[in-house]
């Protein structure tokens, strides 16, 4: 496993980061796609406001309202685009993987013992093998009893039923907002075969794009396509009963991609554009 571009460091923070404890900082600042200034930046990643997408409300059964969805259950923790000649499942198990072994070692300095992440590996097969890697994390426990701690230990069943990607696309190629729209929701483990990993300080969810034939059609249709792409894609356990309401975000990041030449960073653009597609 290597990342696309190992290079690529970024020296941005926000006040989300600088408040994380040292080890979440140096997995968001450390990873192949860099975190970038929200407003002003690009090829990269940022964390904005959750108040841009709105969940079901606590009314949402009986009145079927959404509204703003709020603070996030995890913190951001960085980002990856890895290439390896085989597909990468359960990466946060890996020796070489850095969001883990940055836990690791504060953890051996007896810091951040109850820490926790959480980690989504959108794996798109070609020649070679890429993942898009979102890593979050949390100092707490997951809370007891929690959509989201049920989410962690439940069964695959249940997990399928629930995991859900929102996004809109802020700006994009007609083929891509044609396909989603400018808001959509998708329950990913309807759509695509997830694979689910539990650690003992992590959990996992591996999205294999190439486990559905139209999914691979579209993304491929949609790559000729994508020149650039500003996407804000979020994920959620979907509430399914009143009880479980409001629905909050895992976490959420916001995309930002121009292409200007053929770079590494292009080619996470186009894939995220065509997977946008599928859903």
């Amino acid at each position: 496993m290597c990342p696309t571009n190992p290079s690529s460091r970024s020296s941005t923070s926000d006040d989300s980061a600088s408040d994380s404890s040292h080890w979440i900082s140096d997995s968001i600042n450390g990873g192949s796609l860099r975190h970038v200034d929200l407003d002003t930046g690009t090829n990269g990643w940022s964390s904005p406001p959750g108040d841009l997408f709105h969940l079901r409300s606590e009314s949402y059964f009986t009145r079927r309202q959404k509204s703003p969805a709020g603070d996030y259950l995890l913190s951001p923790a960085g980002m990856d685009w890895l290439r390896s000649p085989t597909k990468l499942d359960d990466v946060l198990s890996r020796a070489d993987n850095r969001v883990s072994n940055a836990l690791r070692r504060a953890q051996s300095q007896g810091k951040s013992l109850k820490s926790f992440i959480f980690a989504v590996n959108l794996q798109i097969p070609g020649k070679e093998y890429h993942s898009a890697v979102f890593y979050f994390a949390t100092e707490d426990p997951v809370q007891s009893g929690s959509l989201l701690n049920r989410f962690i230990d439940g069964d695959d069943g249940f997990r399928n039923q629930r995991f859900k990607l929102v996004n809109r696309i802020v700006k994009g190629p007609w083929i891509v907002k044609k396909a989603v729209g400018s808001h959509s929701a998708c329950l990913l483990g309807k759509a695509l075969t997830c694979n689910y990993h539990r650690g003992p300080n992590y959990f996992e969810i591996d999205v294999d794009i190439g486990s559905s034939a139209i999914a691979n059609a579209i993304l491929h249709l949609a790559l000729g396509y994508v020149t650039s792409v500003t996407i804000d894609m979020g994920f959620v356990v979907e509430a399914q009963a009143e009880e479980e309401l409001p629905e909050r975000l895992i976490n959420h990041n916001f995309l930002l991609f121009i292409k200007k030449k053929k770079t590494v960073v292009d080619s996470f653009a186009l894939f995220l554009g065509g997977f946008l597609g599928i859903c």
